[in-house]
């Protein structure tokens, strides 16, 4: 029977679970949104170009390991082992004598070696340039390329280049192209224009030199990229692959078949993968609690504006569990329509975020997206138990008291919320205070981001729960201000306080909105600007050198030192290495002159002999490792080589300047890319940007940079980071957009009748509307208030964590453009909803059922 009920109310009240469904929708678009990345980052496929033709392929292991042996209760029979590893930065390579090795393997008939180098042509074309990579002629039979005009390269200084390199540099056979590699710049011949069977490669552009000269240039002289792999007519890949792996047990060395095969040629994509996992993860964890508070208020909003209905039902004998039922499964129904449509709408709203992350660098092209069911299936089941849940709960209090009080709560709002409610309220506020003292303490960026926005919305769950008593607070010191205004004032004044659960109900989302949307917005500032300002204090150059290709070359760095009244020249090469399996971010610079240009805020040892022994390390490195300078240092370099390196320093400026500084010559030798990102350079008065200039005029792409000019620099890099944030988080602040919109308008169009008994009262309809408007007001007043506390709050406690001061960078004009944005989607939500019912007469209004 309340089945039938269901079905019938839902029919019949189509207006009124529309709010619900909307909430729904979106709640389900955005989990299957954030399920697809985060299959795509545990399942999708990278699809292998390069090795296209090459059935297997060896590769030297990407991965650092770590193995722990946990004796319990001192018994070692019950010891427990565990194998954990983490990918490298660089790519690591392998020793040439593994050629040799696969070789003799039966049913192997050619073992090619592959190198693998960046080969950059520094040519001026249309359209954004792919990367360019470097290889020997012998490998081009891995792809396979085969030429289609010209020649082979036969001498050092022949090169051959792909059709669309040559198509987009206008590029012919016998032209010349300069290409730089991992040294110094080299112009070479075009010898000849190779091409696949399929076209060009999707993902880069190919460049083929001499065996000889591709291994100069890739500079890892004894070691090979890779090594591939054609079998003997007749040979099974996989059985082949399988006496490979047996072949070289031990070395280290992995060999791949199949979709494999590109995780091996694309470390990029690779470490893509676990970028969305991690990412897909963090936005669906936060998605999913935005959702449970959007959801459950908008149930609580419907069954509110219900309560009349359900009395009655109460009052002729309606039991409270079939009361529950009825109500359980009205919100079954909605969920599963919601739940099956926003599943649906949330692939094209996959494909479009994963389109973005492509644009933005984030994701490379070749990572397919994913596009399984488990999302949708996760999402329809969420939305069932979100709306089956929400419905139980906010139903839970008309269900269960008495007949006559039924009656008497939805004829006037109860006095005071539920003891229950003010109890999880206060536990939530409790728990919102703890985690804001845990991201005090918390100065990795890794460990506290997940924690700011959990915090966010911790607090404004707790401002959910506690609504009702804050809205009347704040009421009470409105009510001055809002008496003011005027006829409308009064009753904005005297609606506030007696309907505080249904004005705070869009106090909820508004505060959320504001709050979740500074906080993505002035996470980065924070950090950024406490980390440029580290740099400014730190960096003693006044100049810099900068490349616009892949980086300064050692010949242009050795040419300023040689300019008269440059006192010193400083390197600096970027990479990350891991301590254990814990990745920190470092960089390597040239010992010489070393203090003339940089000042890291040295706390104890010093930097003086810093030699290729050494490493300084920041403040917060050294309380994680427990070093202090004179401690032995074990890591693992980009390409995962081991070293074990004396501290000779600790600094304070590790935002500024990364958390390990290494010798510049032993980071070189582990880096895909071996050039300097930039070079400080120190100079005596008189010395200026006309004489370095003129020093690097001979290396292309270089380029002189005053302080200020990198410290822009720096600004813009930040810029870009903020902008991924953004787009990461966008579609959460989108989703919490439209439960503001959704609410509001939900909390208008129910006081239908509350507007006619006015307006036969005698008010004008223009008096209603300017009511309506100082509600709005009101309510945007005590969300932006709590919004901003919010957020004010959380991103206080990470800058203390994150860079020891608290000092959050709120820059007034985008918060002044959130602000205003709410109160363009408050007041539009209040008062189109508004203008629609008081179109209707409200004598029709009183003399309806």
């Amino acid at each position: 029977m309340m089945l039938r009920y269901a079905l019938q109310t839902v029919r019949d009240r189509k207006a009124g679970f529309l709010g619900a469904f909307v909430a729904l929708l979106c709640a389900a678009a955005l989990i299957t949104a954030c399920g697809t990345l985060l299959e795509t980052g545990l399942r999708g496929k990278i699809a292998t170009e390069r090795y296209a033709a090459t059935p297997v392929v060896v590769s030297a292991d990407q991965n650092v390991h770590q193995t722990t042996v946990k004796v319990k209760k001192g018994d070692p029979q019950k010891a427990k082992t565990k194998h954990k590893a983490k990918p490298v930065a660089e790519r690591a390579w392998l020793p040439a004598a593994t050629v040799d090795a696969v070789r003799s393997v039966p049913g192997v008939e050619r073992a090619v070696p592959e190198l693998t180098f960046q080969a950059v042509p520094l040519v001026k074309a249309p359209g954004a340039a792919k990367p360019s990579y470097g290889h020997a002629w012998t490998s081009a039979v891995l792809t396979p390329f085969t030429l289609a005009e010209g020649h082979a390269p036969q001498s050092g200084g022949d090169v051959v280049i792909d059709p669309e390199l040559a198509a987009r540099a206008g590029l012919k056979i016998g032209a010349a192209l300069t290409v730089q590699a991992t040294g110094e710049p080299r112009t070479y011949t075009v010898s000849g224009i190779a091409q696949t069977a399929r076209g060009d490669l999707a993902r880069q552009h190919t460049l083929f030199f001499t065996d000889a000269e591709a291994q100069r240039q890739a500079a890892r002289d004894g070691r090979v990229t890779a090594v591939g792999i054609l079998p003997a007519p007749g040979t099974d890949p996989g059985e082949l692959a399988g006496r490979i792996g047996r072949a070289l047990e031990g070395t280290g060395a992995q060999v791949t078949t199949g979709d494999d095969r590109g995780p091996v040629e694309f470390l990029d994509a690779a470490g893509a993968r676990i970028k969305l996992v991690s990412m897909g993860g963090a936005m669906g964890g936060t998605s999913l609690l935005v959702a449970i508070l959007v959801v459950v208020g908008t149930f609580a909003l419907s069954v509110q504006q219900r309560h009349r209905e359900l009395a009655l039902l109460r009052a002729i004998a309606a039991t409270p569990k079939q009361l529950r039922r009825m109500i359980g499964r009205e919100a079954l129904l909605v969920g599963l329509a919601a739940g099956v449509a926003g599943a649906l709408a949330g692939l094209p709203l996959a494909a479009w975020l994963h389109g973005r992350f492509v644009e933005s660098g984030v994701v490379p092209a070749n990572l397919e997206r994913s596009a399984g069911i488990f999302p949708m299936i996760a999402a329809v089941g969420a939305s069932l138990l979100g709306a089956w849940a929400a419905a139980r709960i906010t139903g839970r209090r008309i269900a269960r008291i008495r007949p006559a009080e039924a009656l008497a709560e939805a004829a006037v709002e109860r006095g005071r919320p539920a003891w229950i409610r003010i109890a999880i309220g206060a536990l939530l506020l409790a728990g919102g205070v703890v985690l804001v003292a845990v991201l005090s303490a918390l100065r990795t960026e890794p460990a506290s981001t997940p924690v700011t926005f959990l915090a966010v919305v911790v607090l404004a769950g707790a401002v959910s729960l506690l609504g009702p008593l804050l809205v009347r607070g704040a009421t009470a010191l409105l009510a001055g201000p809002l008496r003011l205004a005027g006829p409308g004032g009064h009753l904005a004044a005297a609606n506030l306080r007696g309907n505080a659960t249904r004005m705070a109900s869009a106090v909820t989302p508004l505060a959320l909105l504001i709050g979740m949307t500074c906080t993505v917005l002035f996470i980065t500032p924070t950090l950024g600007n406490a980390g440029r300002a580290q740099a400014r204090e730190g960096v003693r150059a006044g100049w810099a050198l900068a490349a616009q290709g892949p980086g300064v070359t050692g010949g242009a760095a050795e040419s300023v030192r040689r300019t008269p009244g440059v006192t010193a020249a400083t390197e600096i090469v970027r990479t990350s290495v891991r301590v254990g399996l814990t990745k920190y971010g470092a960089q390597g610079v040239t010992p010489a002159g070393l203090t003339r240009t940089w000042d890291p805020g040295v706390t104890s040892g010093s930097l003086e002999g810093f030699g290729e022994k050494n490493v300084a390390v920041s403040e917060v490195a050294a309380d994680q490792l427990g070093l202090k300078p004179g401690s032995p240092l074990d890591l693992s370099l980009g390409d995962g080589t081991p070293v074990t390196l004396t501290v000779s320093a600790v600094y304070a400026r590790g935002l500024g300047f990364g958390d390990l500084t290494l010798p510049h010559d032993l980071v070189a030798a582990h880096v895909d890319n071996p050039l300097a990102s930039s070079v400080l350079v120190a100079a005596a008065p008189g010395t200026g940007r006309e004489q370095l200039a003129a020093a690097v005029r001979a290396f292309p792409g270089v380029g002189v940079l005053s302080a200020r000019d990198a410290d822009a620099a720096r600004a813009e890099q930040q810029q870009a980071g903020a902008e991924v944030n953004l787009l990461a988080m966008g579609l959460v602040l989108a989703f919490t957009a439209i439960a503001v919109v959704n609410t509001l308008a939900m909390s208008t169009s129910e006081r239908l009748r509350e507007f006619a008994m006015l307006r036969l009262a005698g008010a004008k309809r223009r008096q209603v509307l300017r009511m309506l408007r100082t509600e709005a007001l009101a309510v945007l007043l005590i969300g932006a208030v709590l919004g901003s506390g919010i957020a004010l709050a959380v991103l206080t406690a990470f800058s203390v964590g994150m860079t020891g001061a608290a000092a959050p960078a709120v820059l007034p004009v985008v918060y002044v453009g959130v602000l205003g944005a709410a109160g363009l989607l408050a007041l539009a939500a209040t008062a189109l909803p508004g203008r629609v019912a008081l179109r209707v007469p409200p004598v029709e209004v009183a003399t309806s059922r």
